[in-house]
């Protein structure tokens, strides 16, 4: 006889595993079921974590190589241990995985290890060491998303590779074309671009994170082009040839036809992510994917059956763990009668480049095409002492307020810590502040927060005191 619980989760991501710790926390007799060994999804396994571990290190070797100099650190025959540097970012996967175990035990939840598919609108298969089955009063979909692709264009996981491969590569390579001038195209560019590799970028597109408001893309392409990256932007990728020892790329110029041929060790494909479904049995409850091949869900996360929920990135909206970490917790309250509410608009997006770029809101574009009337006020790190002191002067925060009203509708950023800063301007807009009420508000000096104030300052009567 299968085991019944009040909710049964498939998919240990940040969307799933968050979701099951907030239902048992609401008394709910919870189990979560993960086909892979270790809990976590790709955010904690192959996404978020070990891209921002990568990050860091890149970024350390970078700043002591081209910039200690400058702070009177001289240092000679640096060398790089990529092998130490993948070690290292391994242990922070296994640590935080390791986390994610923890919290279930903590919390009692039973852990089921195998592949789920539905039977019907209430049992799930588990397929893993042995097969069995449970069943849920309610059941969560929560099975995320993998890389996506170019029609014709074939990931061999050799030398034209995803993400997920990117990040545990034998050996720095001399040379990578990547392919998708996104978030995650310029985070493991950057990785491989402070270490050395020579990197190039082809993006469709004819501007870099081209979701996000235009100023902080021409700012970023700027700071990256400067320090070596490569940019092919407004052009389409026509061939993709992985070899024996490298990879080539055939790509044309959207302007004007113009054939550029590219020739590197890998070719990373960053060209986004699509949800994963793959056996998950929703022939077996009458569930159709949508056009985009996510679950269709209400404005409650409910597909078609009033029990049975999708969350994160296997339905619809911005593929994010906070998101997903959001609606993780809206479904276990709505399950235990409580009225929760997400603002889809005040979900932040950061790219964990260097200097970092975050954004809240509407976009200056979105505003445009709304007609609705706004101001902008915008202030430049290079005018912060605090940015000065670290030499870290590139960027801006911008902020967008109703013209009449002054509610803060819209806040992009790129410079230093601004996926930290990004924080603040959420706050303020979940309660609908005012740029005068930011502008008003006291911040420590010297801080980077600062040049936040400094730009609502800007936004209400351009009163911007250090600029």
């Amino acid at each position: 006889m299968s085991k019944e619980y009040d909710v049964v989760i498939i998919g240990s991501g940040p969307g799933g595993y968050v979701c099951a710790i907030r239902c048992a926390q609401l008394g709910m007799k919870t189990a979560i079921i993960e086909k892979y060994k270790t809990l976590g999804g790709t955010c904690l396994n192959v996404g978020c974590i070990p891209s921002k571990a990568w990050l860091d290190s890149s970024e350390k070797y970078h700043e002591l190589v081209h910039q200690f100099q400058d702070h009177g650190i001289n240092a000679n025959k640096v060398e790089i241990d990529f092998p130490k540097m993948s070690e290292r970012v391994q242990k922070v996967v296994s640590d935080t995985c390791g986390g994610i175990d923890y919290l279930m035990k903590k919390n009692k939840i039973d852990v089921y290890r195998g592949h789920g598919s539905f039977v019907d609108a209430h049992t799930i298969k588990i397929k893993g060491d042995k097969e069995e089955s449970i069943k849920g009063k309610n059941i969560v979909i929560a099975t995320g998303s993998k890389p996506s692709s170019i029609p014709g264009l074939k990931i061999d996981k050799e030398r034209v590779i995803t993400s997920t491969e990117a990040l545990k590569l034998p050996s720095l390579p001399k040379s990578m074309i990547v392919i998708g001038g996104g978030v995650i195209g310029l985070e493991m560019g950057s990785v491989f671009m402070r270490l050395g590799t020579k990197v190039s970028v082809v993006e469709y597109a004819d501007s870099c994170i081209a979701t996000m408001d235009k100023d902080m893309g021409k700012n970023l392409q700027k700071v990256l082009k400067k320090e070596g990256m490569e940019f092919y932007l407004g052009h389409g990728v026509t061939k993709v040839e992985g070899l024996k020892t490298k990879a080539k790329v055939t790509a044309k110029a959207k302007k004007d036809d113009k054939e550029v041929n590219l020739e590197a060790d890998y070719v990373l494909v960053a060209v986004g992510r699509k949800p994963y479904t793959d056996g998950l049995g929703l022939e077996n409850i009458g569930i159709e994917l949508d056009e985009r091949g996510r679950v269709p869900s209400d404005d409650h996360l409910r597909t078609k059956h009033s029990h049975i929920y999708a969350i994160g990135d296997v339905t619809k909206g911005a593929m994010l763990a906070h998101k997903a970490e959001e609606e993780g917790v809206f479904v276990a309250e709505l399950m235990n009668g409580q009225k929760p509410h997400i603002n889809y608009l005040l979900v932040p997006g950061v790219v964990y480049t260097w200097p970092e770029v975050a954004s809240v809101g509407h976009t200056e574009q979105q505003l445009k095409d709304q007609k609705i009337a706004y101001k902008t006020g915008s202030f430049p790190f290079k005018a912060s002492g605090r940015a000065r002191a670290s030499n870290e002067s590139d960027g801006l925060i911008k902020v967008l307020a109703d013209k009449e009203t002054d509610e803060i509708l819209g806040v992009h950023m790129v410079g230093p810590r601004c996926a930290d800063l990004i924080a603040e301007a959420v706050l303020a807009m979940e309660f609908r502040a005012s740029a005068e009420d930011v502008a008003r508000t006291c911040h420590a000096h010297p801080t980077y927060t600062e040049s936040f104030k400094e730009a609502c300052l800007a936004a209400t009567e351009n009163r911007a005191l250090h600029i």
